[in-house]
């Protein structure tokens, strides 16, 4: 096998291209790979469509950045804050530019994530009936169940096929193989589902370490095009078992972004003036530290010997 190791900034510019559908994490409000984020924007990639399963703050950075065309999801905010602003800028009043808008519920996006995992014509879902997405999202259609005889609806959710999912995980061999544990929220689904798969790595590790516990590798090493050795690359989401969520963080980005020049005062400080996320680690200093976990709470070994 061939090492996969390569540079963030070499990871972005050579897998991702303008227009590209994009995962960036998707585990929910954790391991977000924010320093991928942060590259995008560094690069000015632009018209990218975010298929966003939370993902926190990111899309919304993308968004004020002016490199997303389009979001495919159901939300788009700080958790911790509420609406994203860049977000809503954009949809009333064109900043930076105009965006699209391809509605989901969260659940219909984990199953359309899913459906391109499993190679699914489409997915049928009962959740979406009575809401206003089966309107807002033509693509979503409206079908009689042809398995039952009485009135039963069910709404057809197209598959979604990622170009690239990015992922922060804990730590992976240099051939793309890789342990992940913690809330999975649907990191497995966009895995399968996408062509390709970019990591960020905590850590690095011998192959024998992957091999070890085959059980926290939710998704083949041969899907992974590059891995990047970023240490704190969710920063500043959290980490099970390695990094704290920097609440700080995410409510001062959510107070600055509140109009169009605090975000780009804010943009400029954090990502436009860094050269690279080493540079960020070396800004945040003591701080980042103090967001280390170091306590220690193990899962129970499991046996895999044979004999």
């Amino acid at each position: 096998m061939r090492s996969k190791l390569v540079s963030l900034k070499e990871a972005v510019a050579g897998f991702i291209k303008d227009g590209d559908r994009l995962v960036i994490g998707a585990s929910l409000e954790a391991a977000i790979p924010f320093a991928a984020t942060f590259e995008l924007i560094r690069q000015g990639k632009r018209q990218l469509d975010l298929i966003a399963p939370i993902s926190d703050a990111s899309a919304d950075m993308l968004i004020g950045a002016g490199c997303a065309g389009s979001i495919t999801g159901a939300w788009v905010g700080n958790v911790s804050g509420g609406l994203g602003h860049n977000y809503r800028r954009a949809m009333e009043q064109g900043i930076p530019h105009p965006l699209k808008v391809n509605d989901f519920s969260n659940f219909s996006l984990a199953m359309a994530l899913m459906a391109g995992a499993y190679g699914m014509p489409f997915v049928p879902v009962r959740s979406l009936l009575g809401s206003d997405i089966t309107q807002s999202n033509p693509d979503h259609k409206i079908l009689q169940n042809p398995l039952s005889e009485a009135p039963d609806p069910v709404v057809l959710v197209k598959p979604l096929v990622p170009d690239v999912a990015i992922f922060s995980v804990p730590r992976s061999d240099v051939f793309g193989n890789a342990h992940f544990w913690g809330s999975l929220g649907v990191v497995q689904e966009a895995a399968l589902a996408a062509k390709s798969v970019i990591l960020l790595a905590d850590e690095i590790v011998e192959p024998a370490v992957i091999a070890s516990d085959p059980n926290r590798v939710i998704f083949p090493g041969f899907k992974v095009k590059a891995v990047a050795h970023e240490p704190a690359s969710q920063y500043p989401s959290p980490m099970t078992g390695c990094w704290k969520r920097d609440n700080a963080f995410f409510n001062d980005y959510h107070q600055r972004s509140r109009d169009r020049e605090g975000y780009l005062a804010w943009l400029e400080e954090w990502v436009l003036s860094q050269a690279d996320h080493a540079a960020l680690r070396a800004k945040l200093g003591k701080r980042l530290d103090e967001l280390r976990i170091k306590g220690t709470a193990l899962a129970a070994p499991a046996n895999f010997a044979s004999e």
